[in-house]
């Protein structure tokens, strides 16, 4: 039987084990959101909240935010209540899957501007 292998002080995917899997959100142990080089940016007039860009994200890094500024509609019944989108900076790597998969346009990926 192999010794079992704690994820989190591996240093890098070369060390994973022939065989191994990673357990579920293990990428919240890591903040990626400095690699990127664009970032999305939504325009909520074209937004339709379909949640296409929740699903698709690699790092989950467009969480469903319950709140009473956010859009009421069909997704209400899955969330109990208005929702809005908004990206987690410090997840997100700027792959631009989101952008590629939204049916409305709504997400531009923009260059990154870094501010000191």
């Amino acid at each position: 039987m192999s010794e079992k292998v704690k994820w989190s002080e591996l240093k890098g995917w070369k060390e994973i084990p022939i065989g191994g899997n990673l357990p579920a959100k293990t990428s919240l142990e890591y903040k990626t959101g400095n690699w990127r080089t664009f970032r999305p940016e939504f325009d909520p007039a074209l937004c339709t909240h379909c949640m296409i860009c929740v699903h698709y994200c690699p790092d989950s890094a467009i969480p469903v935010i319950i709140s009473e500024e956010g859009v009421k509609g069909f997704r209400d019944r899955i969330y109990k209540g208005p929702v809005r989108l908004e990206t987690d900076f410090e997840y997100c790597k700027g792959c631009g899957i989101c952008a590629e998969e939204c049916p409305t346009d709504a997400i531009k990926m923009v260059r990154e501007t870094w501010e000191d």
